[in-house]
């Protein structure tokens, strides 16, 4: 498969999905950062349905850290996250554990490529689409790709894990 890299810009995400021979397209923004509900405004600024951006969060399930990918139109739901996981309890990680643990900053936390493989938990809401935008591993850059092309590359387990 091809990959087409519209908007340049190598990240450890981008590698890993060269690596694998996904195809995948990147989308590059411009986004203020001190917006309420940064998902959403980037939905809005690459004109995609929020339902369609996920967005990545690294949380503690007893103790354990684990990455929820979820759509913007909505949040996380942590106790579904732990069932999932097969725990009893989570709690969002602290911004530099997560960053320590990705690679990434947060804003810019990407399901892939990340210095450490984490256990990974997608909303099943993805198995609907045929493509979904994650962060490429920076902000201002999100990386389209098929939901089924996301799973494999993460080992990730899909669960009903999004509230609202």
């Amino acid at each position: 498969m091809s990959s087409s890299k519209k908007g340049g810009g190598q990240t450890p995400a981008t590698v890993a999905a060269a690596k694998a021979k996904v195809a995948f397209t990147l989308h590059p923004y411009d986004v203020e950062h001190g917006t309420d509900n940064y998902g959403a405004a980037v939905a809005d600024a690459l004109g995609v349905p929020r339902e369609r951006l996920f967005k990545t969060l690294v949380a503690a399930v007893d103790g354990e850290l684990t990455v929820g990918v979820v759509p913007v139109s909505g949040g996380l739901d942590l106790k579904a996250l732990a069932a999932a996981a097969g725990g009893k309890k989570a709690q969002l990680a602290d911004p530099p554990v997560a960053e320590r643990a990705t690679g990434y900053v947060v804003g810019g936390i990407s399901p892939l490529g990340q210095r450490r493989r984490l256990p990974t938990v997608i909303d099943d809401s993805v198995s609907g689409l045929d493509t979904v935008l994650v962060s490429a591993g920076r902000r201002g850059l999100q990386i389209e790709l098929a939901p089924a092309d996301l799973v494999r590359l993460t080992g990730a387990v899909l669960a009903p894990i999004a509230r609202g």
